[in-house]
């Protein structure tokens, strides 16, 4: 991520370093961000935020943490407004209806196992790591882009941010049952996603 460092009128005696925060941790910020987000402007908008909050709260920085995981702590917060926002538009949305649609032949109606056509397959990547190859997390961040926006959410703070299932249920105003629901539907959307566009 590109970023102008503008210098910050904040005293030297913190014991932080805001003259050097776009040039060591905007990148990472950046990428964290659209990884959770998938969208571009998104999470340069949230880096830049992130950068004046912290401004704001230079004060507040003891020391317990470095500089990248204080931010990052702030940048999380963010990204978890955005998230709720996001959950209270579109829990009956249309996108989310058509997901649930596109399901509808997944599963034999009658038994509820996996019809032919859409059974899992192999990825033929199962003995790598697949987040170390560019290719597969390029294709993998499209079918993210895909989903409704409260499967997105719920998704990211489950397995990219770990929380706590009670904690995403709050933060996104969603019941457990419905929470279990969405990860089941996003991980089937998913893997119907990556079996279709990864060869």
């Amino acid at each position: 991520m590109q970023a102008e460092n503008k210098d910050f009128n904040i005293t030297t005696d913190l014991p932080i370093n805001p003259h050097q925060w776009v040039s060591r941790y905007a990148d990472y910020l950046y990428t964290y961000a659209l990884s959770r987000l998938t969208d571009e402007e998104l999470a340069r908008d949230l880096v830049q935020e992130t950068f004046l909050a912290a401004l704001e709260r230079a004060d507040q920085f003891k020391g317990s943490s470095t500089e990248k995981t204080w931010l990052t702590a702030i940048l999380k917060y963010k990204i978890v407004d955005v998230y709720r926002k996001k959950s209270s538009q579109f829990l009956h949305s249309t996108d989310s209806v058509s997901a649930e649609k596109q399901q509808e032949d997944f599963f034999d109606p009658d038994d509820g196992h996996w019809n032919i056509a859409h059974r899992p397959q192999a990825f033929g990547i199962e003995d790598q790591d697949p987040f170390t190859q560019s290719e597969f997390t390029h294709i993998l961040q499209l079918c993210m882009k895909k989903l409704p926006a409260l499967w997105l959410s719920v998704f990211t703070m489950k397995h990219m941010d770990e929380e706590e299932t009670d904690a995403i249920c709050t933060a996104l105003k969603v019941t457990p049952s419905n929470f279990w629901v969405i990860i089941h539907r996003t991980k089937v959307n998913l893997r119907a996603c990556l079996q279709k566009n990864w060869s």
